[in-house]
């Protein structure tokens, strides 16, 4: 048996997080799973991982060989994908984070359109409101809505984003239209606890400058989309992503308010790491979502 088996085995016990969900995700057994680990531990003369009937855990060197091996397999892979593309034949896993608000979102469509035109791409995707880091976990790429900040990884401009400050007609008619961010102090609010500020609104000053409004309310809920329901229930002013308040809005169940406070800059990226080969499979996802989501624009 190769090492390169091994190492690959290795790697799905490790990002399955344990010998039984690897062999359930690739249809090996776990009994193959184990000969493999063990042998490449054999093979090594180290210890990869920790295990016991209840536990697992990778050793110090465990985490040193992981980080390393799966650089090695992803440019094996990324090799392979080089040599399917010169003949029109891309196809592999594409391992993909994203926040549950982007998949919740009529945008998430955009994943099921590309499985649709890529059957030879299986899309792996794990929805995950937090910012992942790409190279320590084994992704391919992430999709982010934010205002970018510098980092070592590759963004790519998917589509403008924005974020929208709205409450119900009849919540505006009992506590009044905000005239300036500030005026949200005193109003309900609900809290997405997912969001960047938490309760802490960001806004733009009366001289460009970024200001910063403590808020508080009724509700603190870990999505936009159940923070939207409360907001249209009346309950709170609610940061709201502009493609999930956009239907409510549209309906006049929700009104924006401050519109011409609300800092710009935002915007939908695909990122992932940087690599001397950029894998076909993740190229060819890229590119098609840049496409996607130029063609909504233009609808």
């Amino acid at each position: 048996m190769d090492t390169l088996t091994r190492m690959r085995a290795f790697i799905e016990v490790v990002e399955a997080e344990g010998f039984s969900a690897a062999a359930r995700k690739i249809g090996r057994s776990k009994a193959l799973l184990s000969k493999y680990v063990r042998e490449l531990e054999d093979e090594l003369g180290a210890l990869l991982l920790n295990r016991t009937t209840r536990q697992f855990s990778l050793t110090e060197a465990g985490h040193t060989y992981y980080r390393r091996a799966s650089e090695i397999v992803r440019e094996i892979d990324s090799l392979a994908d080089s040599v399917r593309e010169s003949s029109g034949d891309v196809r592999g896993r594409i391992k993909l984070t994203a926040p549950r608000t982007f998949a919740d979102a009529p945008v998430g469509e955009s994943l099921i359109d590309f499985a649709k035109q890529h059957p030879d791409i299986v899309l792996e995707i794990h929805l995950d409101d937090r910012f992942v880091d790409l190279v320590e976990e084994g992704f391919d790429l992430a999709i982010r809505i934010s205002r970018l900040e510098s980092s070592s990884l590759i963004a790519r401009r998917l589509a403008p984003f924005s974020i929208r400050v709205c409450g119900a007609p009849e919540l505006i008619e009992q506590v009044g239209m905000p005239a300036h961010p500030r005026d949200l102090a005193r109003a309900p609010c609900i809290i997405d606890t997912n969001g960047r500020w938490l309760a802490n609104w960001p806004f733009r000053g009366d001289d460009d400058e970024t200001i910063s409004v403590a808020v508080s309310g009724p509700i603190e809920v870990n999505s936009p989309i159940a923070a939207r329901a409360a907001a249209v229930a009346g309950l709170g002013f609610a940061v709201l992503p502009d493609f999930i308040a956009a239907p409510e809005i549209m309906s006049g169940r929700l009104l924006p308010v401050l519109d011409e406070r609300i800092l710009q800059g935002g915007g939908i990226f695909a990122v992932y790491p940087h690599r001397r080969y950029l894998p076909a499979k993740v190229r060819v996802f890229v590119d098609f979502l840049v496409q996607w989501f130029k063609a909504r624009e233009a609808a």
